[in-house]
């Protein structure tokens, strides 16, 4: 992993759509619940990786009892569409966890974001590619993009510091 050490920012030229989803194991001795719940995600997203036009442009994962998985998609239009789609692996998943999750074992849940260009801004400093910008791409940080309200102006996003600049 190669650790970018000059200052960045991702590129806002559009929409992005955020998606946070994950899963809570409430039950940690009943893998023969969780287990097939936890075994679903990972091959929906080899099957986005393996197919850019379904419109996922990354994604990042953690783990713990509460996992979370975020997701940067073209649009939501996309997201509908991969979780609609017969032929890929979520509608089975989905309708085999509505049946498991009537009993508590694990919860699932997910949150939805859509971000126009005025509604983001970041700054990447001694980190990998990571994120929004290695969904989008980044830039160098530089004249005019220093603080987070310049990164926000860029774009016609309203910021309000009380006290003084948002770095």
């Amino acid at each position: 992993m190669t650790i970018n050490t000059a200052r960045t920012t991702a590129t806002t030229d559009g929409d992005v759509t955020v998606f946070l989803i994950g899963m809570r194991f409430n039950s940690l001795w009943r893998p023969d619940r969780w287990g097939p719940v936890a075994v679903a995600m990972p091959r929906m997203l080899n099957h986005l990786v393996r197919d850019p036009d379904a419109g996922l442009l990354h994604h990042e994962q953690w783990f713990g009892r509460t996992t979370i998985s975020v997701q940067y998609w073209r649009s939501p239009e996309h997201l509908h569409a991969f979780a609609a789609d017969a032929d890929a692996p979520h509608l089975k998943p989905w309708r085999d966890f509505r049946k498991l999750g009537r009993e508590g074992h694990v919860g699932i849940w997910h949150e939805t974001y859509v971000c126009p260009p005025e509604g983001y801004e970041s700054v990447y400093v001694h980190m990998p590619e990571f994120g929004l910008g290695k969904a989008l791409g980044t830039v160098p940080v530089g004249p005019g993009l220093a603080t987070a309200r310049q990164r926000l102006a860029q774009t016609g996003a309203p910021v309000d510091a009380a006290d003084g600049e948002i770095r």
